[in-house]
């Protein structure tokens, strides 16, 4: 196959791209900004469909792996500008592939839609505009795409890895958290977790077989309190986690989002209602098994 990979040099992308090279395929990078390795330089957010058919021609699939901070606070409403940053580029993506007769593509999601779908009654959609926007992507990207063109969207947890000097975007405050003083705390709950290099090869194979399925990742489940040990841990210092109170994180979280309201602004996850994520078990069963550690310590290597 030959396959485009929007976002190429991030750290998901990057591991898409190798590991399909290493099946024979060919890879072509696109991304924002130059760097070793990009093939081409666009920034997807603002490029037209008929820019975008351009980079597509003679592709057999693509893959859109960008990345999104959905914690930054904005100002009020966020949701033009976040449908601008996440669904539409997507829409006029899947439009472009389309008409260049591609037959393959795969989205890079996150984990809450497979949540929405399981839990309606938590009304995800409703409380956080980031996952409004994670769902109307995959919805009006594959409407977009047509039946002709399978899009897989794989369902991202917590990605641990490095690509080069590429790391997950949450890595450095959590990195910095546990090598400061600052006592490590953490409430009930937690998260399941992956390693880019199994996001990557269940990519690759969604693409094998065209599959065009929504596909929950995880390689393990951790409770708060083990991920930030085993983080604490990787940076070379053993520290014990307290328990954080449910209260305190709900009154925290709460004031969180009554400030931010204050001023104005909001965040694509709503902080008011973070605490019913963050105090449950986001877990999915395991997609492929695969031990977490190898990946944690390259995100958290000691210096």
């Amino acid at each position: 196959m030959r396959i485009l990979v929007i976002g190429g040099s991030g750290l998901i992308g990057a591991s898409v791209v190798a590991v399909l090279r290493e099946h024979g395929h060919d890879a072509t990078t696109v991304a924002r900004t130059a760097r070793d390795g990009v093939a081409h330089r666009l920034d997807v957010e603002s490029a037209s469909v008929d820019d975008l058919r351009r980079l597509l021609a003679g592709h057999d699939g693509v893959v859109y792996a960008t990345r999104t901070d959905e914690q930054r606070p904005l100002p009020k409403p966020i949701y033009p500008t976040f449908r601008r940053d996440n669904v539409d580029p997507v829409v006029r993506l899947c439009t472009a592939a389309r008409r260049e007769g591609l037959t393959r593509g795969a989205v890079m999601g996150s984990y809450y839609t497979y949540f929405d779908r399981l839990h309606p009654q938590w009304r995800l959609a409703e409380r956080h505009t980031y996952i409004r926007c994670r769902l109307e992507q995959a919805r009006e990207g594959r409407a977009a795409a047509g039946p002709d063109l399978p899009v897989a969207v794989l369902e991202l947890p917590f990605v641990f890895g490095r690509a080069g000097d590429r790391l997950p975007n949450w890595a450095g405050p959590l990195d910095r958290w546990a090598r400061s003083r600052t006592p490590l705390v953490a409430p009930t709950g937690g998260t399941a977790a992956t390693s880019a290099r199994s996001v990557a090869e269940i990519a690759v194979d969604a693409l094998e077989r065209a599959s065009g399925a929504d596909i929950p990742v995880a390689d393990v489940n951790l409770t708060w309190t083990d991920m930030l040990t085993r983080i604490a841990e990787a940076v070379g210092r053993r520290r014990r986690v307290a328990r954080l109170p449910a209260a305190a994180a709900r009154a925290a979280l709460c004031l969180g989002g009554a400030a931010q309201a204050l001023g104005g602004k909001e965040s694509g996850i709503n902080p008011t209602y973070l605490a019913d994520l963050l105090l449950a078990d986001l877990f999915i069963e395991p997609t492929t098994g695969r031990p977490l550690d190898a990946a944690l310590r390259e995100t958290f290597a000691a210096p």
